[in-house]
């Protein structure tokens, strides 16, 4: 009797083992299984694929990449030392080689930059622009007319006037942008702020004004000079922040429009002789490098732009012209005499308050952002959640 009870309890043992040890069930198991898994790895290729197309081939994401990469500290140190290149690239294509064309030298770095821009968008490095729904044609169409006009009247505003003069119309585009911003925009800045500008507007004027020779026809242009200069940088900055336009982006749609306007303004205000210069290896060479440099110098410009404001642009424009003059006083001996070192030395301070203001302004903004409230949960929903059994107690499992 023992003897069939056990094999009673062994049959009946493996009639319960016999579906787990069935082939065929093992098999179709391992078959969902591996079916489950290459479904999950599909999803997240497709999310991977899903994320890296919003970052890379819409201009949200390409708008995002650049401000990750390029916030307002590297943009402006960028283009300090572009400023800074460029300068030294310009005295000597102008002083050495001899190249008194200034309109055509530009004609020249905007051609140059969209070329380069060319190969980007053929390479696909280019940034995404945004929809043209987004932002009207003359918006960009307005925008490359008045940087044109903003290039071609400073070369022409420095050919005309004293240095002096010339520092003097620069100095002015600073309360120009606070007033045309006020005017369209409603923008107003803080107390502080003016009088941080008004004391480097002062000092830049005491370093770099030492004569101030008039000419009527001079002076027309630089005032004329002003208004372009100061509607540039509000557009570039204001396009850039609202309509998530990237710089390159930005760049590729106007420089055309540059080009077509600067070839008008070449016979006007450049001298005759340019078919008779010079072109060999050395100064094509210079030409060239100049023309690099600016292509790196309007980037690297849009870039500081998008990344603060119009008018910090221009503070960072007096801020080089500051260092320049007090590094040729420290590093090469030269004299410009102590008042315009004061002057230099005050305008430098004026920018330290400033920059410290504009550091200040997102912490007060996020201090005074109210905290988000948690929405109110009732009584009743309480009551049910305490109703139902925690799945996870093995107490109420049972």
């Amino acid at each position: 009797m023992s003897g069939k009870a056990d094999a009673a309890a062994a049959g009946s043992g493996g009639g319960v083992l016999d579906p787990l040890l069935d082939r065929n069930t093992v098999r179709k198991f391992f078959i969902k299984r591996k079916d489950s898994d290459a479904g999950d790895t599909g999803r997240a290729l497709e999310e991977l694929r899903s994320s890296l197309h919003n970052e890379l081939c819409t201009s949200e994401g390409a708008k995002r990449q650049q401000q990750r990469f390029c916030g307002p500290v590297v943009a402006m140190t960028f283009n300090f030392m572009v400023a800074v290149g460029i300068i030294l690239t310009n005295k000597s294509v102008m002083g050495q080689i001899g190249f008194n064309f200034p309109i055509f030298l530009t004609l020249i770095h905007y051609c140059t930059a969209w070329v380069l821009m060319a190969i980007f968008k053929a390479l696909s490095l280019l940034p995404v622009s945004p929809p043209s729904k987004t932002t009207p044609f003359s918006s960009l169409f307005a925008l490359g007319a008045v940087m044109s006009f903003a290039t071609g009247l400073a070369n022409a505003s420095l050919k005309h006037n004293s240095v002096g003069f010339y520092q003097m119309a620069k100095i002015a585009v600073t309360p120009t942008i606070v007033l045309a911003e006020f005017i369209l925009f409603k923008k107003r800045i803080s107390l502080e702020k003016v009088l941080a500008l008004v004391v480097v507007s002062l000092g830049v004027a005491v370093a770099t004004v030492t004569d101030l020779e008039f000419n009527l026809y001079g002076f027309c242009i630089a005032v004329i000079w002003i208004i372009p200069s100061a509607i540039n940088k509000i557009l570039w900055s204001n396009l850039q922040q609202q309509s998530n336009w990237t710089a390159l982006a930005l760049m590729w749609k106007t420089t055309p429009i540059t080009i077509f306007f600067l070839l008008p303004l070449m016979p006007l205000l450049d001298p005759p002789g340019v078919l008779s210069f010079n072109w060999d290896l050395r100064n094509s060479s210079a030409i060239l490098i100049s023309a690099l440099l600016g292509f790196l110098l309007q980037w690297s410009g849009a870039l500081a732009l998008g990344a603060t404001s119009a008018t910090s642009h221009v503070v960072l424009g007096q801020f080089k012209t500051c260092v320049i003059l007090l590094g040729g006083y420290v590093f090469f001996h030269s004299d410009p005499g102590s008042a315009s070192i004061c002057g230099a030395v005050t305008a430098l301070c004026g920018m330290s308050v400033y920059t410290s203001l504009n550091l200040k302004e997102p912490v007060e903004k996020s201090r005074k952002r109210p905290p988000k409230q948690a929405l109110p949960v009732s009584t009743k929903s309480l009551g049910e959640q305490a109703s139902e059994p925690d799945v996870h107690n093995p107490a109420n499992i049972a």
